[in-house]
């Protein structure tokens, strides 16, 4: 790969993996991808076919529906990466797979962690401000609105329509990587494009990608929170069950590979040019597939936790999917004029997917 200067997304392929702990964070990550696989088609696609078909379109199955197709989208995927790190990071699946696969993967990723944002937002309104959201959360703004996160994880994403594409080494063993062989007619010329590249995405992915995504959701959920505790209502433990599990799951699924990420950027040039801090390149593929986990996740947070799942497997599941995506009956629509706005026990009740609250 050199002679055509890319760099592979994980460059992997030169361990070893003789002892048992190399063979364990390497066989981990493919069992994880693939759970992660079919519970997240089939969890997703549940949530598709329900909040997209068998129900009216609502502010809150919008989101919920958005969502799960970014899920949906990029759980579909794993299969490739799958066997391309069961390869050993080689590609064999040709150029246009290549860059199709992972801006699919880069969209949908990105786009899911900015709806966990805009969820995490939306229910605050409701819950901090129920009379504003009475007379203005309406579905057509809800359309316009969920433009904002699909157009920022495309805009993200932009690196990999650029930069990637299919390399091969000298043994012919061909990668899917980023390639600066045109962006410079000198090789310092095009290390300086790499490494500037490779930084400020690094650096741009875990501030925009990650930081403030977590920070919005912390912030929302501990809104609500407080807003709970004044109400007198933390008797009732399974709403402040769902925030915590919101927020404990999604950082605890994305943060390890964001630090490695970022430990990463920080050490770029060492890693690239020195060959330092192999360890790193060890923990990319566990922690990158313990991320990828929380997109099976989401139907679970955000739908079955919000009533007992137990109830839900007696009953028809999609008749309580519909009930747990269901917006809160007095939602008004585009055409309705405003009627009194809902109490905040009320507004309290929708949160979480359907989490019901106990006065």
């Amino acid at each position: 790969m050199e002679g055509n200067f890319s760099i592979p997304l994980n460059r992997t392929e030169e361990m070893s993996y003789e002892s048992a702990g190399y063979a364990v964070l390497r066989i981990f990550p493919l069992v994880v991808l693939a759970i992660t696989f079919v519970l997240g088609v089939l969890g997703n696609g549940l949530v598709i076919w329900v909040a997209g078909f068998r129900m009216a379109h609502t502010v809150t199955t919008i989101c919920y529906l958005n969502l799960a197709l970014a899920d949906f989208s990029f759980t579909a995927t794993l299969p490739f990466q799958i066997v391309s790190m069961a390869m050993g990071e080689k590609w064999p699946f040709g150029w246009f797979l290549c860059k199709l696969i992972h801006i699919i993967v880069d969209i949908n990723l990105f786009g899911s962690v900015f709806l966990i944002a805009l969820i995490a937002l939306d229910r605050c309104i409701c819950v901090l401000h129920p009379v504003w959201a009475q007379n203005h959360r309406t579905v057509s703004l809800a359309k316009k609105v969920i433009l904002g996160p699909w157009v920022l994880a495309l805009v993200l994403t932009l690196p990999v329509f650029i930069f990637l594409t299919t390399a091969s080494d000298p043994n012919g063993n061909v990668y899917c990587t980023f390639s600066f062989a045109s962006w410079g007619d000198t090789v310092e010329k095009r290390w300086k494009v790499a490494i500037a590249m490779l930084t400020a995405r690094g650096i741009i992915r875990f501030l925009i990608g990650f930081s403030m995504p977590m920070s919005m959701v912390a912030i929302c959920y501990g809104l609500i929170a407080a807003k709970i505790h004044r109400k007198g209502m933390m008797n009732s433990s399974r709403p402040f069950r769902v925030l915590t599990a919101v927020v404990a799951s999604f950082f605890i699924c994305w943060f390890p590979f964001q630090l490695v990420a970022l430990l990463s950027t920080i050490w770029l040039k060492e890693m690239l040019l020195e060959g330092k801090y192999k360890i790193l390149d060890i923990l990319v593929n566990p922690t990158s597939s313990l991320a990828f986990f929380n997109s099976c996740l989401n139907p679970v947070l955000y739908v079955f936790v919000g009533q007992d799942f137990r109830q839900r497997l007696i009953h028809s599941l999609p008749a309580s999917l519909e009930r747990a995506l269901s917006e809160d009956p007095a939602q008004p629509s585009d055409t309705a004029s405003s009627s009194a706005a809902p109490s905040a026990e009320r507004e309290l009740t929708t949160m979480g997917g359907g989490a019901q609250l106990q006065p």
